[in-house]
């Protein structure tokens, strides 16, 4: 039996025995490469949608369970969710696997990997978990791309025992320090523009044009960009307005989304957008209304102390990181995760990929030779940090510490904008 390397105040284990144990968590995910690669390559089979990844959390569930993990297929009533746990620590890392596709494009933003990184970081931990003090979830989380299932899991108490959470993105750049790399948040609504139809041709003056709200909607964000803030933006389409020609419509629909790289941005440019529906509304004589289609993303908080520790473990795996600020754009659920407990999203270079996520060009690098290498190097680097941060006394104790700290329940509140 391996002694428990974290038992009494203030003890730290020796460099010698910290060594063994990395060595054994990267060890264990070079014997699984193949089947985790298997994994991965199915998962980007199956590219369910969100909210619809029955097989693929089945499959997370089914590696899990053979793994001798406590499972959970359906977790926090959640029918796409899943909950594996090993070990009986103290401390309590939560690592997120994301399998949803992309409609049309399968896999282009990668799920595949995140999927494969974060069961072989789990199946790293296992044989180490007990020595470090360390009790290990994963939860496979639905519905990143569209829909906010870290969110659903948080409303349901998924992190409420966590004491920091981890996950790893594919990226088609090299590796940024992660405490230089930034995301926005986002939310999505849809608008309704509600006039009165008339024959086209016979009585045009007869109409309340919702058509032409929707058009003058769309020109009216296209002036506003202009004047945004740096790294925000607004973005929308019409899905529905008119079935005929010679019909004046009644009523339109636009899907809409706006960025912002923090909250209190983000919520400005949230008026400002509906206010140039509002002047369409006004302009036609519609009426209009709007609602909330998804759970709003937050960007990502960075917790220092992992931060710096996963920088480490990537440029220990041959992978240097560029230490100059980096803004995507981009924005994950997993920004709500990190605004309630200390949390990394790393981002993993697919070394090879000449294509930008969301496009048909990455749907085929993720199961690259350079995809599979990030996969495997990203489950590394999870558990790697996660086993340095139950080793590290200091940054063990204040992730415990912040953990006591927080008021019961308060990982269950949603985002407000």
């Amino acid at each position: 039996m391996t002694e428990n390397l974290t038992t009494g105040p203030g003890k730290t284990a020796s460099a010698a025995a910290q060594e063994e144990l990395r060595s054994t968590a990267s060890g264990t995910v070079d014997a699984a490469a193949e089947a985790l690669l298997e994994f991965s390559h199915r998962i980007h089979e199956l590219s369910e949608l969100s909210w619809e990844e029955r097989e693929s959390a089945a499959a997370v569930a089914r590696v899990m369970e053979e793994a001798g993990f406590e499972t959970t297929l359906g977790a926090y009533g959640v029918e796409t969710a899943v909950e594996a746990v090993y070990g009986s620590g103290d401390l309590t890392v939560v690592i997120c696997a994301e399998y949803d596709a992309l409609p049309g494009v399968g896999h282009a933003c990668g799920h595949n990997v995140i999927a494969a990184a974060g069961v072989g970081a789990a199946l790293a931990l296992k044989p180490v978990a007990d020595a470090a003090g360390l009790r290990v979830k994963l939860l496979g989380t639905p519905a990143e791309e569209h829909g906010g299932g870290k969110v659903e899991l948080l409303k349901a108490g998924a992190w409420e025992d966590a004491a920091f959470s981890i996950m790893v993105h594919g990226s088609p750049k090299q590796e940024v320090a992660i405490g230089k790399t930034h995301t926005t948040a986002v939310e999505r609504i849809e608008v309704t523009f509600t006039g009165k139809e008339a024959h086209a041709a016979a009585a045009p003056w007869a109409a309340v044009n919702a058509g032409a709200a929707a058009t003058l909607a769309l020109t009216n964000l296209a002036m506003l960009r202009q004047h945004l803030p740096p790294h925000s933006n607004a973005n929308a389409f019409i899905s529905q307005a008119g079935q005929a020609t010679n019909i004046i419509p009644e009523s339109s629909t636009l899907q809409v989304e706006y960025r912002a790289g923090d909250i209190e941005t983000w919520r400005e440019v949230k008026q400002r957008v509906l206010n140039c529906f509002e002047g369409a509304a006004i302009a036609t004589g519609c009426s209009w209304e709007h609602h909330r289609t998804e759970y709003p993303y937050a960007p990502v908080l960075t917790h220092e102390g992992l931060g710096l520790v996963w920088d480490a473990n990537l440029e220990a795996l041959g992978r240097p990181v560029i230490r100059e600020t980096a803004f995507g754009g981009g924005s994950t659920d997993m920004g709500n995760v990190s605004q309630a407990v200390p949390s990394v999203h790393g981002m993993i270079w697919l070394r090879e990929s000449q294509s930008v996520p969301h496009t048909v060009g990455f749907t085929a690098d993720a199961v690259s030779p350079s995809g599979d290498e990030a996969a495997l190097d990203g489950a590394k680097a999870l558990a790697l940090t996660a086993l340095d941060a139950a080793l590290d006394p200091e940054l063990r104790a204040e992730l415990l510490r912040l953990q006591a700290e927080r008021e019961p329940g308060s990982t269950t509140a949603v985002l407000e904008v």
